[in-house]
């Protein structure tokens, strides 16, 4: 049996009623502290208190080391609304044991940005270009999609504009919403054309959230489902095409913050799906040439996974030393050491997924099935083209794909 610890770290979120807004027994432990950690605009809504100011260091991990420091001492600190969620909860807890931090949350800018415009936040997209790419939002496009978007700056409209404006979605309803429940909440609304074409920064508070309605019916439609086109990717011809792609990721299976090797990622097809297809996901991408990692990175930007890691080597030497993954796709490159490092560094629960479209390589996925086990599947797809002037039957090449889960 453990004994919980008596928490040492107390994190409050504050709005912009400051002091008032918050419950008797946030109140009392500001009061009450020794210590009051927070930015500037924290440490004005906390008022007159006699506890000593620290304000945020960087990088973040000094301020780990601070809040250690002072561990002997009543430390309090303050951030924005709901400490847990896109803000820096999650990022203590991975220093400090949850036992030893005391959360009060308070309304969140998601929360008051829906009650504001009248949605029910359980059908909303809630989102964050708040230190992470701008682009992270775009998988996320859809029409009629409602968004709620934590920024990063006065800025970060205008970006989102112009990220809508490519897609299509030119006609989305923006609005931002500053200073929520204080007493100078202000309320700035525009059409996604229209900012894309004359960036308001200028007049938007930097502290502010943005909520967007997505309008318009850009061609093709993208899904954060696997089996984008073929034609929504940047490649040389060479790929894992949309039918095979999407049996691939099914069986990769996608889940949240988890990581994908993608060895032999060409344009990256596979790699960026992955990272659509589930929150926080993350790819790394391998491949023996400079050009296709390229178009790997052209398509990431496009398509919402600017995150995606990109390694120029030949596998295995070139897996050496990555973060551990979840599940690996083998879609060029294969040799039974590829196959041995691979398995080797599965975690548990892991899946592998490899595809070959070569007498060679079929014959090696065959040899594969009958030593380790696993799934053995053929591919065949064949798709409607013009014959003359009717219309018949073209096939691809057919794919030999080998699955295995540990």
């Amino acid at each position: 049996m453990s004994i919980a610890m008596k928490p040492w770290l107390t994190v409050i979120g504050i709005g912009e009623d400051g002091m008032a807004g918050l419950s008797a027994a946030a109140r009392r432990l500001i009061e009450e502290a020794e210590v009051i950690i927070g930015g500037d605009r924290h440490q004005q809504l906390a008022g007159d208190v006699t506890a000593e100011r620290i304000a945020w260091p960087s990088p973040f991990d000094a301020m780990i080391e601070t809040m250690q420091r002072h561990k002997d001492r009543r430390i309090v600190v303050l951030v924005t609304g709901d400490p847990l969620w896109y803000s820096v909860g999650a990022r203590l807890l991975k220093a400090i044991p949850a036992d030893e931090i005391a959360f009060h949350p308070q309304l969140s800018a998601f929360q008051w940005a829906a009650c504001r415009l009248g949605w029910s936040l359980a059908d909303v997209e809630t989102l964050t270009a708040h230190g992470r790419p701008t682009e992270q939002v775009i998988p996320y496009f859809w029409p009629g999609a409602r968004l709620i978007i934590l920024t990063a700056g006065s800025e970060t409209p205008g970006e989102v504009a112009r990220l809508l404006e490519a897609r299509g979605f030119g006609a989305s309803r923006m609005t931002v919403l500053a200073n929520l429940g204080g007493p100078h909440e202000r309320r700035i609304e525009g059409e996604a054309a229209d900012w894309a074409k004359n960036d308001p920064a200028g007049d938007i508070p930097a502290f502010h959230t943005l909520a967007v309605v997505c309008e318009g019916t850009p061609r093709p439609l993208l899904s954060r489902l696997p089996g984008l086109p073929d034609e929504a990717f940047a490649h040389d011809g060479v790929m894992t095409k949309r039918e095979v792609r999407s049996v691939t990721l099914a069986r990769l299976m996608p889940a949240r913050g988890e990581v994908l090797w993608d060895i032999g990622c060409g344009c990256g097809s596979v790699a960026i799906e992955w990272m659509r297809a589930a929150p926080e996901a993350r790819a790394i991408g391998v491949d023996t040439r400079s050009d296709r990692l390229a178009l790997a990175a052209q398509n990431a930007e496009m398509l919402g996974t600017p995150k995606l890691t990109l390694v120029e080597g030949a596998a295995p030497e070139a897996l050496t030393g990555l973060t551990a993954p979840d599940a690996v796709f083998i879609g060029g490159g294969l040799s039974r050491d590829t196959v041995a490092a691979a398995r080797a560094a599965l975690k548990p629960g892991g899946r592998l997924v490899a595809n070959g479209v070569t007498l060679e390589t079929e014959a090696l996925l065959i040899a594969l099935h009958g030593e380790i086990g696993g799934d053995l599947t053929r591919i065949a797809v064949e798709r409607a083209s013009p014959v003359g002037g009717l219309t018949g039957w073209r096939p691809a090449m057919p794919v030999v794909q080998w699955s295995f889960a540990p």
